[in-house]
């Protein structure tokens, strides 16, 4: 009798523990996921910058760039609506994959924009990015609502950015640029808190709260992405 209660408080104190070292360590997943995932990205692009052939293949042949942009959509709206269906591998697969084939997409701005202002202007996002996920992690404020207006503005410029195709108004791009920016600093630090609330609640770090880690890295990235080309419109210096 003794020696079942004394197990059973042990296995108690063991899963309190266990609780609590979850969270810290989904984070730094979740960290973790979007460093590489932005470092593929990197890579694939100024690899595909330097490859003449294989610039040539991806921006001569329309099908397959059409193709390439509509895969990143499939995959993000794949693995966002069936992610408690995907395995976790397969999740983590389909985010590498996704991050290639944004890497490919986005080698062109090796070609427009100058080394230095691209370099400069990561910098300037990496910094912008840290201290608003910071904002977003440490605040005490509820950043529900200013969610939903991003969400709203953000649907906004994605609609004046389709119709710029025809109108080709460069006036218009500064300014969908410089509110995509603000959009983006504000949906990275609601995106913040709403990882952390959502990893407070996993239980453990097993791979259902991995694969909550996964979205949460996945969402972040796009953050940072997009902060990046809206920033590149507006300070890098052309070739």
């Amino acid at each position: 009798m003794n020696y079942n209660e004394f197990n059973f408080d042990g296995l108690t104190r063991e899963r309190e523990l266990s609780m609590s070292a979850a969270f810290p360590a989904l984070m730094r997943k979740v960290y973790v996921w979007m460093t590489l995932a932005l470092v593929l990205t990197g890579v694939t692009a100024y690899g595909v910058a330097t490859s003449p052939g294989i610039l040539t293949a991806l921006y001569s042949n329309s099908v397959l760039l059409w193709g390439l942009v509509i895969a990143e959509f499939a995959i993000v709206f794949g693995v966002s609506a069936a992610i408690n269906r995907l395995s976790l591998t397969t999740a983590t697969l389909l985010f590498v994959l996704y991050s290639v084939i944004n890497g490919a997409l986005f080698s062109s701005i090796f070609i427009v924009y100058t080394m230095s202002s691209i370099a400069s202007v990561f910098f300037i996002t990496a910094g912008t990015f840290a201290v608003m996920a910071l904002i977003g992690y440490t605040t005490k404020t509820d950043l529900s609502s200013m969610g939903k207006i991003l969400f709203m503005a953000l649907i906004g410029i994605i609609i004046a950015t389709v119709v710029n195709i025809f109108l080709k108004s460069s006036g218009l791009e500064m300014i969908v640029s410089y509110l995509g920016v603000l959009i983006f600093v504000g949906l990275t630090a609601y995106d913040s808190q709403k990882i952390k609330n959502m990893l407070l609640m996993a239980p453990d770090a097993g791979e259902a709260a991995q694969k909550m880690a996964l979205l949460g890295a996945l969402t972040l990235y796009l953050d940072f992405i997009n902060l990046f080309i809206y920033l590149l419109r507006i300070f890098g210096r052309r070739e």
